[in-house]
């Protein structure tokens, strides 16, 4: 089992919260030509960062949540929609996640707003043709750790890890 997970994610992207914050507000820059816009569903929990930081850079004060639950440490299972949105069709919304990876939870999210424009700050390949706007595309096989689930620790330098290998 532990053989998969590594087959599954040969590489890490570590994102710090600056370089979310960037992302996102980069986001926001691309989402500035929609027009109309009544407000904006964030997907939980992921994309509750990235929405905040875009309804503050396109002064959108509307902003609701679809609950949605599909990841249990690194693997994805059944998904559990816990609350959906009020935004009908999803007309004239945007629907913002972090990330869209397989593209299940988008899947399930794209039925429930089927008008909505979908944004997500970082997107892999299986996922990428259900979202409209993404910034950075990661491969597949690529885990993002993301700046709430990650905490600074001391590492050992690397001469001290050449000391400790002899």
């Amino acid at each position: 089992m532990e053989n998969e997970k590594q087959q599954k994610y040969a590489k890490t992207f570590p994102v710090s919260w600056d370089q979310l914050h960037r992302d996102s507000k980069a986001l926001a820059w691309r989402l500035l030509e929609l027009k109309n816009l009544k407000g904006i569903v964030a997907i939980t929990r992921g994309g509750l960062v990235p929405a905040a930081i875009i309804a503050r850079e396109l002064d959108i004060r509307l902003v609701d949540t679809i609950c949605v639950a599909s990841y249990s440490g690194h693997d994805q299972g059944e998904i559990r929609v816990m609350k959906k949105s009020e935004g009908g069709d999803g007309e004239n919304w945007l629907l913002i996640d972090d990330l869209v990876d397989t593209g299940k939870t988008a899947q399930v999210v794209r039925e429930m707003l089927p008008r909505a424009h979908f944004a997500t700050v970082y997107a892999k390949p299986a996922g990428r043709p259900l979202v409209d706007t993404f910034i950075t595309e990661v491969s597949q096989d690529t885990w993002i750790l993301f700046p709430w689930d990650t905490e600074s620790q001391f590492i050992t330098p690397i001469v001290g890890m050449n000391q400790e290998a002899r």
